[in-house]
């Protein structure tokens, strides 16, 4: 999609199943990430799962429960005619392992996280280190609202994770808000009942996630993509 000057790439990134004990029992998910080209050059928002064989000690049991199949982020890249050497900067609404698991395929390349999130990563029982700390890492932990390039702002709405941020891009028509995970779904921003919300997650900081939705809301967003939603708002 164009926006002015800007344009959005959607990036199929892998899917999954909800397994028994999670919200949605059996259900397919998605993961996407999202590639804005602009005039620095191209931003990329989140990298999807980590690319695992089977029997991975840290992952294998993970990815067998829920059914994981990663997508390649550089063939997804590909598939949008975008070269690696392009990607200038990249930005991970928070660092679950369906959202920033090839983090590892880009050293050198700027990596923007919220400090709260690399702190809780940092933890027990969060990610995998290799998201994170990888030769060539190149993070850059923020605290709070910043922008990141010229109309391309970071916004943080912790709720989800206790440092998920998402993105704001200005455009000619107004701002495209990539929402991440701190909303789950277009039905969800729409107040549709019945559809997938975020704040079922019984681990969501639910008072802090509906914050950060008014937040998000308060922007007047013309348009708003999704992490786990293929389809956008409005449609």
């Amino acid at each position: 999609m164009t926006h002015g000057s800007v344009t959005v790439e959607a990036l199929p990134l892998g899917d999954f199943t909800f397994p028994d004990d999670a919200p949605w029992p059996g259900e397919a998910g998605l993961v996407l990430g999202y590639a804005i080209r602009h005039s620095a050059g191209v931003f990329l928002f989140d990298t999807g799962f980590v690319l695992t064989e089977e029997g991975d000690p840290e992952l294998g049991d993970f990815y067998a429960k829920y059914r994981v199949r990663p997508r390649p982020v550089l063939e997804a890249l590909g598939a949008a005619g975008i070269d690696r050497g392009e990607i200038t900067a990249i930005a991970n609404c928070h660092l679950h392992l369906d959202h920033c698991g090839q983090n590892e395929l880009f050293p050198g390349v700027p990596i923007y996280v919220q400090l709260a999130e690399l702190e809780a990563a940092r933890g027990d029982d969060y990610t995998v280190a290799r998201v994170f700390d990888f030769e060539g890492a190149q993070l850059r932990p923020k605290a709070g609202d910043h922008e990141i390039a010229p109309g391309i702002r970071i916004f943080a709405t912790p709720g989800h994770s206790p440092g998920h941020q998402s993105l704001v891009v200005d455009t000619p028509d107004g701002s495209l808000l990539l929402a991440g995970q701190a909303v789950y779904s277009a039905g969800e921003w729409a107040g549709i009942p019945g559809a997938r919300y975020g704040s079922d997650d019984t681990r969501a900081d639910h008072d802090t996630y509906a914050r950060s939705v008014a937040r998000l809301k308060a922007l007047r967003p013309k348009r708003v993509l999704f992490g786990h939603d293929r389809h956008g708002w409005p449609d």
